[in-house]
């Protein structure tokens, strides 16, 4: 008899297994005399009988790998502070780890920890982040920046910044900076026994030989950048930045002794007035906060009138001569 529709077929004994399955495909006929495994072959291409394999593969692998009563599965939570205690101390192992998760009230086993760890590609270390803030008060950087003049004269400016609080140690200005110039000005950024433990620079050339027998004479030791990586002497180059951007664009330089002088009037707004986002909006020399019970808020220009510091005075008190200011508008009177 013919059958027109999908054939179903149930319970196929095939090589030793049972499989349930859909055959889609239509049968005109089917001879009783032959096995009905070896017609289905017949009727089916190659690759149909290859995906049935493989879907009974893989319905076989479901079964076997069901879900079962056993130990409970650690929670998503608890992972994720495993992985995240990995990644923040990467010098610590499943022992280290699975302490600090006893004292923090949660009950795992070490094995467990050893699980979830992250296994960085590198061997464990520090980052630069870490190592930087380690060594922030050891830690200095030198570099030139050029100032034309008016008679399109170049001025070389050299910084020694400290990278701990960001204040400007040492300038000094020069229209042929040399090696002993260079020396000289460390000389006078380190008197005594304040010299810092590193030095960062880059390799220009107005260092020379006289500079780095000069460090090495202060027992300093030496840390040079790529060549053209200003990127890594990042702390003094943001400051050059600063230096353009906040004073020098804006006036004209005429003369060596000039531009000191505005160089001289920016670093003491810099480190005493000017607010940092590196050191929590505070200023190299840290300023007190001043409530409004102080008194009203007046202005102080610095810089010539470039920039301004404000701050509390008394409201009755009179301001001192010295102080070229004016009171804002907006007073604020003291509470009562």
């Amino acid at each position: 008899m013919p059958i027109k529709n999908s054939v179903l077929i149930e319970s196929i004994d095939l090589i030793g297994h049972r499989f349930v399955s859909w055959f889609p495909f239509h049968v005109d006929h089917l001879n009783p005399s032959v096995p009905l495994p070896r017609q289905i072959v017949a009727l089916s291409r190659h690759s149909a009988v290859i995906a049935w394999s493989r879907k009974g593969f893989r319905l076989y692998w479901r079964w076997k790998s069901r879900v079962r009563q056993g130990r409970p599965s650690t929670a998503h939570n608890v992972r994720d502070l495993i992985r995240r205690m990995s990644r923040a101390n990467p010098g610590w192992g499943a022992p280290r780890i699975h302490g600090e998760l006893l004292k923090l009230g949660i009950d795992i086993g070490e094995t467990t920890v050893a699980k979830y760890l992250v296994h960085p590609r590198r061997p464990p270390s520090q980052t630069w982040k870490t190592f930087l803030s380690n060594h922030a008060q050891q830690l200095v950087s030198t570099d030139f920046f050029v100032v034309p003049t008016v008679t399109f004269r170049l001025l070389f400016v050299f910084l020694v910044l400290s990278h701990d609080r960001r204040r400007v140690l040492h300038f000094g200005v020069t229209a042929h900076p040399t090696s002993e110039w260079t020396a000289q000005q460390l000389r006078h950024a380190f008197p005594w026994d304040m010299a810092p433990r590193f030095l960062l620079r880059d390799r220009d050339s107005c260092y020379g030989s006289e500079f780095s027998e000069t460090v090495t004479a202060l027992n300093i030791e030496e840390i040079l950048s790529a060549p053209r990586s200003p990127w890594q002497n990042a702390y003094v180059e943001r400051l050059i930045g600063s230096i353009r951007r906040e004073c020098l664009d804006h006036v004209m330089i005429f003369n060596e002794q000039g531009l000191r002088c505005i160089l001289q009037s920016y670093f003491e707004y810099y480190e005493k007035s000017r607010t940092h986002l590196g050191l929590g909006k505070d200023a190299p020399i840290p300023r007190p906060v001043q409530p409004p019970a102080l008194g009203i808020v007046i202005e102080l220009p610095q810089v010539g009138g470039l920039h301004h510091r404000y701050e509390r005075r008394p409201f009755l008190a009179p301001v001192p001569d010295s102080v070229t200011g004016r009171e804002i508008q907006h007073l604020i009177k003291v509470p009562r």
